[in-house]
């Protein structure tokens, strides 16, 4: 092991050089964006109904496009395309834009989710496992087995795994990382999809209703819908990792407009995903819905194709956790190089050169934060391993503040848009309207966290 020069962690990452096209942005943004939310989408629609349902994704859809537009803006200032400034992350075009204390504020929403989003992946990937093994047991002792197994290995090995992984340095030195979650994420999207039309056709016709499924009261059916809503939020926005993403970017042409089209295309292609395994999975189980489409054992045959939609999950989970933990380990560590920016123990880097492989950058402090930083999101799994009233509640607590306030308020200083104009009351009600929608959907996951660890 090799040391190598002290430089502060800070200035590493600015030097780095920029090389990404729209299709490693298209590639990092499915990878954030396609994850556990597509497996809960027929249980969704299952609660919404036929109608309420697909309207609902696409309705999430599109407002995560509209505030994504709002968001490339704010990444070079005081000019969108020309500005020298460089915003390479969330809370620095907060804080540029909006000032310090708006920067705190966003912040706390920030961590909170990309934090929230590693637990819900730990807990995704270790029903995946679980549901191999389940699966086998099926085919081998039939469906009525009593084919249990516990997950809590599985996040533990996941952790593990997380621990390595996280040592990639910076978002720059992962590109084939996102690239084959991408991949996964398409094989066990498209095969969700093609088990539900499989089914559909074996059962012959459409299961399902207007209203959707039916429960024990009025009030269970409100609790319902209110969790399904949180769980399409969850399942759409990757603000929080937009302008990382864009600070990968080459240029030119101006980073924004290559993030735009890149942004429009993985929308397009993740929302048909979500139409056609939300809709299938409903139309194939109706009542019976599960809320794991690949976990739930609405399937059961093919084994072995519902063996290998499920080490797609983790494969691509693997990925994901990575993309929505990087943005964290760089905040945390380039604060601490500016605080610290003499510490050995900080700034210090070694390469690590091992047999067959290229020379590895090891940092101390890296090494332990983000290790214990797994360690934490693998023990709250392991504590609250619900799969749906989780993915509700991140969905519902998170996509408002950070989707839609702060791009729309950074989007109305930068360009400087007046009180009470035609164009800054209609943002201050798509606002307000995405607000409402996401507070009920938050009431109703809460309640379903609950319930489910009193249970």
């Amino acid at each position: 092991m090799r040391e190598t020069q002290e430089t502060p962690l800070l200035h590493t990452q600015i030097s780095l050089k920029r090389t990404g096209s729209v299709w490693t942005a298209v590639a990092h943004i499915i990878t954030g964006v396609i994850g556990s939310g597509v497996l809960s989408l027929g249980w969704s629609v299952a609660q919404l109904g036929w109608i309420a349902g697909p309207l609902m994704i696409i309705f999430f859809a599109l407002i995560t496009l509209f505030s994504t537009y709002l968001l490339c803006d704010s990444y070079r200032f005081p000019d969108p395309e020309y500005g020298p400034g460089r915003n390479p992350s969330y809370l620095l075009a907060v804080d540029a834009s909006l000032g310090k204390k708006a920067s705190w504020i966003c912040g706390i929403f920030v961590e909170i989710s990309l934090y929230g989003v590693g637990i819900a992946y730990t807990i995704t990937t270790a029903i995946s496992v679980r549901a191999i093994q389940k699966s086998n047991c099926y085919h081998r002792e039939g469906h009525e087995a009593a084919c249990e197994y516990s997950d809590s290995l599985y996040m533990l090995i996941f952790g593990a795994a997380q621990i390595i992984l996280s040592q990639i340095p910076d978002f720059h030195e992962m590109q084939w990382l996102s690239i084959l979650a991408a991949v996964m994420s398409f094989a066990y999207s498209s095969m969700g999809f093609a088990l539900g039309v499989a089914q559909v056709a074996e059962n012959g016709y459409i299961m399902g209703s207007i209203t959707g499924v039916s429960a024990a009261t009025t009030t269970d059916k409100i609790w319902n819908i209110s969790q399904a809503i949180g769980d399409i939020a969850f399942a759409f926005p990757y603000s929080v990792i937009l302008l990382e993403i864009q600070d990968t970017l080459k240029s030119p042409p101006p980073e924004n407009k290559t993030m735009k089209k890149a942004s429009t295309i993985a929308l397009i292609l993740t929302t048909f995903f979500y139409l056609c395994c939300g809709g299938f999975g409903y139309a194939a189980f109706g009542q019976d819905t599960p809320g794991n489409l690949l976990t739930g054992f609405g399937f059961y045959e093919p084994y072995w194709l519902i063996d290998f939609a499920n080490a797609c999950i983790v494969l691509h989970l693997l990925g994901g956790y990575q993309v929505y933990s990087q943005p964290v380990f760089a905040t945390i560590e380039k604060w601490y190089a500016r605080r610290y920016p003499e510490n050995e123990f900080i700034n210090k880097e070694y390469s690590l050169k091992l047999p067959l492989f290229p020379a590895f950058r090891l940092n101390s402090f890296r090494l332990c934060f983000r290790t214990a930083y797994v360690v934490s999101t693998t023990a709250i799994a392991m504590v609250f391993p619900y799969f749906n009233e989780v993915i509700g509640l991140m969905g519902a607590l998170n996509f408002w503040p950070l989707t839609i306030y702060f791009p729309v308020r950074m989007y109305l200083r930068q360009r400087k848009i007046e009180a009470w104009t035609v164009k800054w009351v209609m943002l201050q009600v798509f606002s307000i309207v995405v607000f409402c929608v996401a507070a009920f959907a938050l009431v109703g996951s809460v309640e379903g966290v609950i319930s489910a660890k009193l249970s």
